[in-house]
């Protein structure tokens, strides 16, 4: 039985010519974060115009684009999505800030994350757990996680806090790597 996600690049293929290929899967459903949320996340992590923030799992880029806004911060957003890739590009060049923040249409797994020295995501519990490996190898000592509403299974974080609208509570994680 092939691995969950696996898919050939061409279903009509008997097997000869071409060797399948991983597809990547979705981590999270798109979930638009609010932007008290963000601003909560952005300043518990203390984000600031000498970080490079990476956004895992993006969505239409309202992290980065806030954080370039507010601090002037750096960032790469990261997802498998095309039209959210393309939402997010328009959203920073509305706001004005397409010079700080890029958007790659990639699998979040395969990303670089050396240059990050602020790492945000807001995936599912289990995906957490997948990346953590790739966190702990790739990311700079000192280096800020920041999570909500889901945290890092049994990694305790440094500190948390949280924000309310007028019908939730989320609560914000953040570890120094």
């Amino acid at each position: 039985m092939a691995p969950r996600g696996f898919k050939p690049r061409d279903p009509s293929c008997s097997g000869g010519a071409e060797r399948p290929k991983l597809e990547a899967i979705s981590l999270a459903p798109y979930v638009r974060t609010l932007p008290l949320v963000i601003d909560a996340m952005l300043d518990l992590a203390r984000v600031g115009a000498e970080d490079t923030l990476y956004d895992l799992g993006c969505g239409d880029g309202r992290v980065l684009i806030r954080a370039a806004q507010r601090f002037g911060t750096r960032g790469v957003g990261v997802d498998i999505d095309p039209e959210r890739i393309l939402e997010a590009q328009q959203r920073a060049q509305e706001a004005q800030v397409q010079d700080r923040v890029q958007f790659l249409e990639q699998d979040l797994l395969t990303v670089d994350l050396s240059p990050a020295t602020v790492v945000s995501c807001y995936l599912l519990p289990r995906s957490h757990l997948l990346i953590r490996d790739k966190l702990r190898s790739e990311v700079q000592a000192g280096a800020r996680l920041i999570t909500h509403s889901f945290d890092m299974g049994d990694w305790i974080p440094t500190t948390t806090t949280t924000v309310s609208d007028v019908i939730n509570t989320y609560t914000i994680y953040l570890w120094q790597l």
